[in-house]
């Protein structure tokens, strides 16, 4: 019910706006939608207007898409992509130290064993540090490919959920006896 009451009213402000852009030079609700209608047998400014707001509310019962609402989701996802991909690059960022810990450990009981624990626990932190850079290096980049990739799914599927709405958009206007392209 709340979301009717959404789309009636989104409607209703696209019916006011696309009144408001015929008298005031501003963009209809089609082209703000980037699709362009003709109107083929002369329907006035205000049918058209009517038109494009009852195809609309068509086009978004018979899709199952707004593509306010995808444009909405979009701007969430880039948001949160934006603060994995910050999350992804601090994976990195203690694995040097975590290495050299792990690697003087070991080298102290290798070193221990050869007569030199000191000496061992300093070549071990040092192999450790590189090595731990490196796997942190790895799991960072894999991180970041991973969200990359999440991000261009959610992007292809937004996009098919608008281009879905489009052609509902438009089939519902050529009913109507316009001349319709996106």
């Amino acid at each position: 019910m709340i979301i009717r009451a959404f789309y009636i009213g989104a409607v209703t402000l696209s019916l006011a706006m696309t009144a408001q852009a015929q008298s005031g030079g501003q963009q209809s609700l089609a082209s703000t939608l980037e699709v362009y209608v003709f109107p083929s047998t002369g329907q006035s400014p205000a049918q058209q207007s009517t038109d494009e707001a009852d195809c609309y509310k068509w086009a978004v019962d018979t899709s199952g898409s707004d593509p306010f609402a995808v444009q909405n989701q979009q701007a969430a996802q880039a948001q949160q992509t934006q603060a994995e991909q910050q999350q992804a690059s601090q994976v990195a960022k203690g694995s040097g130290a975590q290495g050299a810990v792990r690697g003087a450990a070991a080298g102290a009981l290798i070193g221990a064993i050869a007569g030199d624990a000191g000496k061992g626990a300093a070549i071990g932190a040092g192999v450790g540090l590189v090595g731990g850079r490196a796997r942190g290096n790895a799991r960072q980049y894999d991180a970041q490919q991973q969200v990359q990739y999440q991000g261009e799914q959610a992007q292809q599927a937004s996009q098919a959920q608008i281009n879905n709405f489009r052609k509902a958009f438009s089939a519902c206007l050529e009913g109507k006896d316009y001349i319709v392209k996106y």
